[in-house]
């Protein structure tokens, strides 16, 4: 969605403030959020990438709301009551204000704080009590209260994202009141810490909210994982109403029967699964069910259709990217072993694994649903034609989590905009191998390690040699 500039008058202006986190996802919730709920917001001006705070307008304080409830990029919302690029600029328009709406917002009957902010710069207690002090021209009435003032004004400094080598003036200035704080409670009260079920990849809950807005996941939406693991993913799903499958290859995992990840934890308790977090989280109206299963054999009905598809499919370096299947030519089982018999597995190719999730995606999304998928990528090779595309979807958010000097994955939003032919179930797709290419990468990197320390050790007996011999 672009920046929807000009396409309806409004008046109120609002101010967005995020947290500086995961900073490359903040406009694809947004946006996926605005899309959902058919809010109308206009960009009053077109904020940078780092940038934490937005300056929009909505047609009323209800979708501001709406956003906010939604959201766990959002710190705040705040009614803007004048911004300016100088803090002498910022008190002329205030002071040029609505009269009677500045009156109404200090009534006598309401008590009332302003909260000094500053953003890239740090000031002192002293030095935020004389910024405060200007506001003296403002029609005070009510009393002023500390803790739940019945309203709380802010006022904010913006000095940029470096603190290191901060402006001596502010490049924004602004003055609203507080409406609304964002979910951010929810990363800690999903926190991995506290959470009964997890694994060594179990998902960041915060990202894992994200992936669930810009799914746009709604009441009574049907969701599956088809990678599931331990699950993180589906619980952010269900908080936001939907009804919840999974699948995946790992019995042992979904049974939780592998390895404690917490380094505490010798033994799993019996209790360990994807259904005790749901307990855990009152979600369990909205669990369906897990099941192991072989994502490159689908059983599913052509007839049955998901809203979206939340996943994380395996890279092949802290788990195992499998699928059944055995090398051997024309290889039969007796009927007498069969009842016994465990599946042999093969490696699933990472090509092979993304031509499988957009095909089936293509075929098992509703119009309309959405793809949200990570992918891993080397930073140096990246480039968009180099991503999984299909004709019936549409990639509408791509955005980047570094994870490594050279390596990152990229947060993929994919919506259905047609019903497949057979044509575009059968184009297939071909992908650098990443796991390859980091084994080979990291071997480099461990024999460069090897010769420079091999290196230092020669230097250092020369060294020793030389200061023997001048003795």
């Amino acid at each position: 969605m672009g920046t929807m500039n000009n396409f309806i008058k409004m008046n109120k202006k609002y101010l967005l403030w995020f947290a500086q986190e995961h900073i490359e996802f903040r406009r694809e919730e947004i946006m996926s959020l605005v899309s959902l709920f058919n809010i109308k917001m206009n960009f009053v001006e077109e904020p940078t990438l780092e940038q934490p705070f937005w300056v929009v307008e909505f047609l009323n304080e209800d979708d501001v709301h709406l956003l906010a409830n939604r959201s766990v990029s959002l710190r705040s919302c705040i009614e803007l009551l004048t911004f300016a690029k100088s803090v002498k600029g910022l008190h002329e328009n205030l002071k040029t204000f609505s009269t009677d709406y500045v009156k109404l917002l200090f009534d006598d009957n309401k008590s009332f704080k302003i909260e000094v902010e500053t953003f890239g710069k740090h000031f002192t207690h002293s030095e935020k009590v004389n910024k405060l002090q200007a506001f003296d021209y403002l029609p005070y009435k009510g009393k002023v209260k500390l803790k739940d003032p019945d309203t709380l004004f802010y006022y904010i400094e913006y000095y940029g994202t470096d603190p290191t080598c901060p402006p001596k003036e502010p490049y924004d200035v602004y003055f609203g009141r507080w409406i609304i704080n964002g979910l951010r409670q929810l990363v800690k009260k999903f926190s991995l810490k506290t959470r009964k079920f997890i694994g060594n990849t179990t998902m960041d809950p915060q990202l894992s909210f994200l992936m669930a807005n810009q799914a746009k996941v709604k009441k009574g939406d049907l969701i599956l994982d088809p990678f599931v693991g331990t699950g993180s993913l589906l619980i952010s799903a269900a908080y936001f109403g939907g009804y919840i499958l999974g699948t995946d290859i790992d019995y042992l995992m979904l049974h939780g029967k592998t390895r404690p990840s917490r380094i505490s934890q010798k033994v799993r308790e019996k209790d360990e699964s994807i259904k005790a977090n749901m307990v855990q989280y009152n979600l369990e109206s909205q669990y369906l069910d897990v099941m192991v299963s072989d994502f490159a054999a689908w059983y599913w009905k052509d007839s049955l259709k998901f809203d979206a598809i939340l996943t994380d499919p395996p890279y092949g370096i802290r788990e195992a990217t499998e699928k059944i299947g055995i090398h051997k030519e024309a290889y039969t089982i007796s009927e007498e072993h069969l009842a016994t018999h465990i599946p042999a597995k093969i490696e699933y190719g990472i090509s092979q694994m993304y031509f499988d999730l957009l095909k089936f995606s293509c075929k098992h999304l509703k119009i309309g649903g959405r793809l949200v998928c990570w992918f891993p990528v080397f930073r140096e090779d990246y480039t968009v034609e180099s991503l999984p595309s299909s004709n019936c979807l549409k990639l509408v958010a791509n955005s980047e989590q570094i994870l490594s000097k050279y390596t990152s994955r990229r947060l993929l939003t994919y919506e259905k905009i047609k019903e497949p032919g057979e044509v575009d179930l059968d184009n297939e797709i071909t992908i650098a191998d990443f796991r390859e290419k980091y084994f080979m990468l990291r071997e480099e990197t461990r024999k460069e390690k090897r010769i420079k320390k091999a290196q230092e050790k020669y230097e250092n007996y020369q060294q020793y040699l030389q200061k023997k011999e001048n003795k």
